[in-house]
């Protein structure tokens, strides 16, 4: 009887996948909220009185820190599925959701940056920032966040429902819910205020699919002759 490492390792990478994806929901949601609590849109938005309240900066402040790290396991978590989809993979498609990811991150971090050099503007004291300075910081943000970042989001979380779909490693249901997601991020979110708070739960809801998937299947997988 012989230990098979390929096969270990294909059940192995969606498990890192799931963890990744699931650490990557989590703080990237935390993140969407402490910034729309921070720095309001619209109407809530129009004047800068309310960002001289410690807490609305405290808030944009543990935003910008978990920004970061929600990127890295952003990464890890593609890195790990492509790993895991491996040879088998359409090409077309992987380069589609493997650049879509890339410029999701990119845009989302471009987000934070606003986001801190308008948190930047503001006298360390409290002073409330000029208003023309104001509405750009503002616009420019949640332009990066929901305009680009949440419809690279979209291409992103379409191509990998297609891949799953096609090499058979995602349940219909799971594949349905990632086209809703798209279709919500892509036309919904730009009007409708915390809608891209549908991004990061359907990451968990496949990470955790994957976990469960993983946990399944790796005690049948010890040992093949």
């Amino acid at each position: 009887m012989q230990r098979t490492a390929p096969r270990d390792q294909a059940l192995q990478t969606p498990r890192a996948a799931g963890l990744a994806g699931i650490l990557f929901a989590l703080l990237f949601a935390a993140a969407i909220v402490l910034i729309r609590l921070g720095i309001p849109q619209g109407a809530d938005g129009v004047t800068a009185q309310g960002f001289t309240d410690s807490a609305h900066r405290s808030a944009v402040r543990a935003a910008l820190a978990l920004v970061p790290f929600a990127g890295i396991f952003f990464l890890w978590f593609i890195g790990v599925v492509r790993a895991h989809l491996g040879d088998a993979e359409d090409k077309f498609l992987a380069t589609v959701f493997l650049g879509s990811g890339l410029v999701f991150t990119a845009t989302m971090f471009g987000a934070a940056a606003a986001a801190g050099a308008l948190l930047a503007t503001a006298h360390p004291a409290g002073t409330t920032p000029a208003l023309p300075t104001w509405d750009f910081g503002r616009h420019f943000a949640y332009t990066l966040m929901i305009g680009y970042s949440m419809r690279m989001a979209a291409v992103f979380t379409g191509s990998l429902s297609v891949l799953g779909h096609r090499l058979g490693i995602l349940p219909r249901w799971l594949t349905l819910l990632g086209f809703l997601t798209a279709l919500t991020l892509l036309f919904v979110a730009p009007g409708v205020a915390w809608s891209e708070l549908v991004f990061p739960a359907w990451s968990l809801v496949l990470s955790a699919y994957l976990l469960v998937v993983s946990g399944r299947a790796r005690p049948g997988a010890v040992a093949a002759p």
